[in-house]
Parts: C-alpha cells; sequence; structure tokens
C-alpha cells in the first residue's frame, strides 16, 4: 500500500496524525517558515582531494602521477587549494561566499567498510544501541510530527540518518504521489473513506505508518498534481541526480513544512580509473553534481537565503593512487558546505598534510570530527539543541564557515 502511494513512512513507528484523515484541508503552496537543510550523501566513498585539490603540498602530485589535476586547470586556486575545474557551475557561488569547503574532516578512527562506515556518520551516537539517527533526533525537538518534516527524495527507503522514532518520508517522485484508484472519478471518495477507515483504527506500528502515509498524501497531491516548472535559468541536468534536484525545489517551494532533506548519488566507489581532465570517472561526476547543485539553488530563488546543503561520504580515498589508476578506501576527507548562512570562498580547517610521515597507514589524517562540521550548521541554522542531536559528543571550537 505504502508502495502504490509513491512514498513510504520511514522508521517502522510513526506517530499516528489526528482523526479524519481525509478531511477537506487546504494546504496552501506557500513556503513555509524556517530554515531547510539539505544532506546530500556521497555513496561510495568519494575522495576529496580530486575535489578540492591541495595542489600546494608537494606530497599530493608525487603520489597521484596519472590522476592529479593540473595547478594551470585549478578554480580559484588560493596559494594551497583549488577546486577542480568541474565546479564550475558553482563558481559563482563560491566568489559570493555563499560555497566553503571543509578539509581533513571524517569519524574518529578508520572504518573502510562502505556499510558500517556510513551507518556509523548517519546514526552519530557511537556505543548506542538505539536505532535512531542524527536527523531524525533533530526533528524530533519540534512540536511538529508530520512526516513531511523530513524527506529523503529520490527513493522510498529512508537512510540511517532519518531512522527513529519520529515521522518521516520516502518519496522516489513527487509526481507519482497519490492513491491509486482514489484520486478521482465517483468511487474515488468512498475509497478514500474506507481507506481511512481501515488505517487510522489499528495502533500498531504498521497502522500507524499506514495512517501517516494517507495523510502525508494528501497533503503532496497539490504538488503532485500541478509538478511547477523550474524557474528561469535553472538548469538542472538530465541526470537521476538532477531529477531528484527538481523534485528537491519542488518540495521546498510547495509549503509543506519540510526542514530535512536527504538525497543519495553515487557511486563515488572509484578503484579504477578516476582519471584525469579528459577521461575517467571523477570528472562527470562533479560536473552533475555541480550542475544539480546550481540548478537547485538558482530555482530556489529568494528562499536560497533559507536552504543550506552539506555533502557527506563514508570515507575519503588513499592518498596514493593504486595500479589502475584509481584510489582504494581511505580515511580523511572534503565537506562542502553550500547556501544559506554560509560564510565561505575559502577552505576551512586545519591540513595534516601529505608526507609520509603524515598519514594514517597512507590515508589522509583527519583533523576535525565530521559531527563538529554538522554541529556547527545545525547550530546556526536549525536553532536547536545541538547536544541531544549528538549526545555524548562534544564539538570542536567552530571554525566560521557559518555566518
Amino acid at each position: 500500500m505504502l508502495r502504490g502511494l509513491g512514498l513510504a513512512a520511514g522508521a517502522g513507528t510513526v506517530t499516528a496524525l489526528s482523526e479524519g484523515i481525509f478531511r477537506q484541508v487546504s494546504y496552501a503552496a506557500t513556503p513555509s517558515p524556517g530554515n531547510v537543510l539539505i544532506v546530500l550523501s556521497l555513496r561510495g566513498g568519494a575522495d576529496g582531494l580530486s575535489m578540492v585539490v591541495p595542489y600546494g603540498d608537494p606530497g599530493y602530485a608525487a603520489a597521484r602521477p596519472s590522476i592529479a589535476v593540473p595547478r594551470s586547470r585549478l578554480l580559484e586556486p588560493d596559494g594551497f587549494f583549488g577546486l577542480h575545474p568541474s565546479f564550475a557551475p558553482l563558481q559563482p557561488m563560491w566568489r559570493q561566499g555563499r560555497m566553503a569547503a571543509v578539509q581533513a574532516v571524517g569519524l574518529p578512527m578508520p572504518n573502510r567498510s562502505h556499510f558500517a562506515a556510513m551507518e556509523s556518520i548517519e546514526d552519530a551516537d557511537p556505543g548506542s544501541s538505539a536505532r535512531t539517527g542524527w536527523l531524525n533526533r533533530m526533528i524530533g525537538l519540534t512540536a511538529d510530527d508530520a512526516p513531511t518534516e523530513a524527506v529523503a527524495m529520490g527513493s522510498s527507503m529512508v537512510s540511517t540518518s532519518l531512522y527513529g522514532s519520529e515521522p518521516t518520508l520516502g518519496i522516489r517522485q513527487t509526481a507519482a504521489i497519490g492513491l491509486p484508484g482514489a484520486n478521482s472519478g465517483p468511487q474515488a471518495a468512498w475509497k478514500r473513506r474506507s481507506l481511512d477507515a481501515m488505517w487510522r483504527g489499528p495502533q500498531d506500528p504498521l497502522g500507524r505508518a499506514g495512517t501517516s502515509a494517507l495523510d502525508a498524501s494528501l497533503k503532496l497531491a497539490p504538488l503532485a498534481r500541478t509538478q511547477p516548472r523550474p524557474a528561469a535559468g535553472a538548469n538542472y541536468p538530465g541526470t537521476p541526480l538532477g531529477r531528484v534536484m527538481q523534485d528537491t525545489a519542488r518540495l521546498v517551494k510547495a509549503g509543506v513544512g519540510v526542514r530535512a532533506v536527504t538525497v543519495d548519488f553515487g557511486s563515488w566507489d572509484m578503484h579504477v580509473g578516476v582519471g584525469n581532465l579528459d577521461h575517467g570517472s571523477m570528472s562527470p561526476m562533479i560536473s552533475d553534481m555541480s550542475a544539480a547543485i546550481a540548478a537547485l539553488f538558482t530555482d530556489l530563488g529568494t528562499l536560497a537565503s533559507r536552504v543550506t546543503l552539506v555533502t557527506i561520504s563514508e570515507f575519503g580515498r588513499r592518498v596514493g593512487e593504486n595500479a589502475n589508476a584509481g584510489l582504494d578506501h581511505g580515511h580523511g576527507n572534503t565537506m562542502l558546505v553550500l547556501g544559506g548562512g554560509v560564510n565561505g570562498g575559502r577552505v576551512f580547517g586545519r591540513w595534516p598534510g601529505l608526507d609520509r610521515g603524515d598519514l594514517i597507514n597512507g590515508d589522509l589524517a583527519v583533523t576535525r570530527d565530521y559531527r563538529s562540521v554538522l554541529s556547527e550548521i545545525v547550530r546556526n541554522r536549525m536553532s536547536t539543541n545541538v547536544g541531544a542531536v549528538f549526545p555524548g559528543f562534544r564539538p570542536e571550537a567552530a571554525l566560521g564557515f557559518m555566518a
């Protein structure tokens, strides 16, 4: 039933909403108050050293004889770091101070397992047996219990960061949201009443999830029907990520109370053929990501000042290339922060160096816990209790990449 709706209520236990799920309710398509955090997960372990290139460190070119990005092609070189040239669509945001990078971030201890590392990052509560992600904890600090508060876009499966007791949604496509056979026609009202009666009664987890999903389908019905076109100048790439980002902009602009959005983009697991600027896997991946993010913020218009996007990946890659001109699983990485509240146009963080003695078993050392980066965003943009979002963690001093 949930799959038929084009969405899924996440977490298994979702708080039941008020009676009369299919009552006549008017959901105005006006922006909801408050800020929105978009977490773009670069699945597979993205190589931060290819994105924000430390060309000023002699160890970079020495470790990557065939895949190092030449200094002459980098964007916005600052004397030590430069952006991969495929970030060209985002160069205006960098120059405007609306994009920043934080280097040498990651888990406190190396974890080179894709699944274990991503779950650790998204749970963000080491040592706890509770199956609750950090974004689920964040939205749990508000009085709102609507499932549209936190949404996984592009998939009906929610990530670990959204998993927990608070209601969340997974949406494959906004256009697909609806009740098959109950959207129009003479029997539509009867079918809606029947579904309401069936799912509103049970108070077990499945019943509450079904009720929540039915309510969300009604709330999102205007968005599914209208499918607004992008704003002028928002040129989304014709790729899966481009389509998901366009849907994300629609969701934010619909004014349904969204506060957190997750988007998955992969795969960055480039053991073979990372390539240089003329061939390989890295350049087209960065180009796709850059074009989709640039289109998103253009599409948002005046709402862009309320939306902050952060990238995260389970781990970085090895400093040295392997025999297949690829990069194996590593440790330290880069996080990008864009949009509302960003004090950017530069690279933040303490650089550990790429000399052999500076590396951790051949990997870039981590000098800042990724939770400190997220804490700085949450504190400045979401106005919530950081200690409750990341239990038992004491963030390091703020770097200043958020205004």
